[in-house]
């Protein structure tokens, strides 16, 4: 499922470069353009939903693969024994400025409680 618009699905078809970091049968992770810390890494399903809440009501385990990628991807680039975050926002109060789910993987730098 794509939509033919969407920013995020033509970078999961390859059709608009990207800082490809990771790839999976149904994911794909990217280095954020405006990175917000060290390490800010977009990882999306393959798959066009409009964020976490549209993805988890379809109960296709997306939000544990994409949990499961940030793990792997803060251990690549060496910053899982230090902590991370993972952030999904969902709607455009909380941030979403792309409508296709997209998890942020930050990292590198202290991350202050609460965000924002």
């Amino acid at each position: 499922m794509r939509e033919p618009d969407c920013l995020f699905c033509k970078i999961a078809a390859g059709e608009v470069p990207a800082e490809i970091v990771r790839e999976g049968e149904r994911t794909v992770a990217f280095r954020d353009i405006n990175p917000q810390a060290p390490t800010h890494v977009l990882i999306i399903p393959r798959d066009h939903f409009p964020d976490a809440a549209t993805a988890g009501r379809a109960r296709q385990g997306l939000l544990d693969e994409i949990a499961a990628e940030a793990e792997e991807i803060a251990r690549a680039d060496g910053v899982a024994g230090n902590g991370y975050r993972l952030v999904f926002n969902t709607g455009t109060g909380a941030g979403q400025t792309v409508f296709h789910l997209h998890g942020h993987l930050l990292a590198g730098r202290g991350l202050e409680w609460p965000p924002g």
